[in-house]
């Protein structure tokens, strides 16, 4: 029996929102992401990084919709934070070290979208003298 199932990479990621306009505002001017399209019917599509991040009004029933958490990796995550506050982002968990790993320390901090989706923002960052 083979293990290798041929996945390579995360392609697209899908978030079910409600308004499309204040979440592609959301998307594009507090995060900061490319808006690569938006489809009428109430689509819009994201560059991050190379992943494509696709916004969809509900589809079928609401119970299909939980969304997991999407962490947006950053190098710098203090700064980051200041941007986003600027740019009118409410963090409901202010980013903070999370875990020491072996050869980094995890930075994490939470905010919501229009939707009330949680949004994280991470950062593996070099290990702190101490």
């Amino acid at each position: 029996m083979s293990t290798n199932t041929g996945i390579e990479a995360v392609g697209q990621i899908a978030v079910a929102i409600t308004d499309i306009k204040k979440s592609v505002i959301f998307y594009k001017e507090v995060l900061g992401l490319e808006l690569l399209f938006e489809v009428p019917s109430g689509l819009a599509i994201f560059n991050c990084g190379g992943v494509r991040l696709m916004l969809t009004t509900l589809q079928g029933s609401e119970n299909d919709h939980h969304t997991s958490v999407i962490y947006y990796k950053v190098s710098d995550i203090q700064e980051s934070a200041k941007v986003l506050k600027n740019n009118g982002a409410v963090f409901i968990q202010e980013p903070q070290l999370v875990a020491k790993m072996v050869d980094h320390d995890l930075w994490i901090g939470f905010l919501r979208d229009p939707d009330e989706n949680l949004v994280g923002i991470m950062a593996e960052l070099p290990l702190s003298e101490e």
